[in-house]
């Protein structure tokens, strides 16, 4: 028992000498928090300085735009028009899967590419360049940068497709400021040309294969082999034809000139 009481009072007395140094220190209080009047001051003295609220509404513009950017491409640019002709002569050749969606997507928006930089550039320089300087307002710089591409658009357009759209609605359509129609009536008709046009030409594509399944299905009624399907043996003719003519190639020139 005597033993039991001098271990415990060592014990106590290295706990002492071990922290002593600790509960000698003095505890710092804590940080008085701020006022929140000083809080609100700050905050309504950033509101107003307009930079937080600028730079808020710019994110806010700058998500959206990236949300919207393939319909944008669409919608004002040769696109529509590359994929369309591009689709529909894969399906002429006959072959459903070679080359893939992606591939063809891929293909059609270099191309698209290669056609818009002209515009592109200069939409840069009049728009986006100023606007980053600080030298014109966001307002300004939508107009300059959009000028590039109304002029693609009234070239490429078809009038009756704006007399149509315009005919349809029931408000009338005011003319924009420099005499050329507004946005909301010229970005639609210039997507249903793009249509119009890129039918017209796989109308176009698609004459060469129709020949070729038709001497096919005719040489295989003269040879009495009806249960043959013609496609089938058409295939190879067909693949052979466009790869003796460079059809890719070809046609991705035809296309690109037609925008020249």
């Amino acid at each position: 028992m005597g033993r039991l009481k001098v271990i415990l009072a060592v014990l106590v007395a290295l706990a002492a000498i071990a922290g002593g140094p600790v509960f000698a220190q003095e505890v710092a209080p804590p940080a008085a928090p701020e006022a929140p009047d000083a809080i609100g001051a700050a905050a309504e003295a950033a509101v107003a300085d307009g930079g937080l609220t600028r730079r808020i509404v710019q994110m806010f513009l700058l998500v959206t735009v990236l949300s919207l950017a393939p319909g944008i491409a669409m919608m004002v640019t040769c696109l529509p028009f590359m994929l369309i002709v591009l689709s529909i002569l894969r399906q002429g050749v006959g072959l459903q899967q070679a080359p893939p969606n992606m591939l063809i997507v891929s293909v059609a928006i270099f191309l698209t590419y290669f056609v818009m930089e002209p515009v592109f550039t200069e939409a840069w320089a009049a728009g986006v360049a100023p606007l980053l300087n600080g030298e014109i307002t966001e307002q300004a710089a939508f107009t300059e940068m959009m000028q590039p591409f109304r002029i693609f658009m009234e070239a490429r357009v078809d009038p009756g497709a704006v007399d149509i759209l315009e005919d349809a609605r029931a408000v009338e359509t005011a003319a924009a400021a420099d005499g050329m129609t507004p946005l909301s009536l010229l970005v639609p008709a210039f997507v249903l040309s793009e249509i119009q046009h890129a039918f017209q030409i796989g109308f176009i594509v698609l004459l060469p294969f129709l020949v070729i399944d038709l001497l096919v299905a005719s040489i295989l009624m003269a040879m009495g082999m009806m249960m043959v399907p013609p496609a089938v043996v058409s295939l190879p003719f067909k693949v052979a034809f466009f790869v003796l003519t460079n059809g890719w190639v070809a046609v991705s020139g035809a296309l690109v000139r037609g925008y020249s």
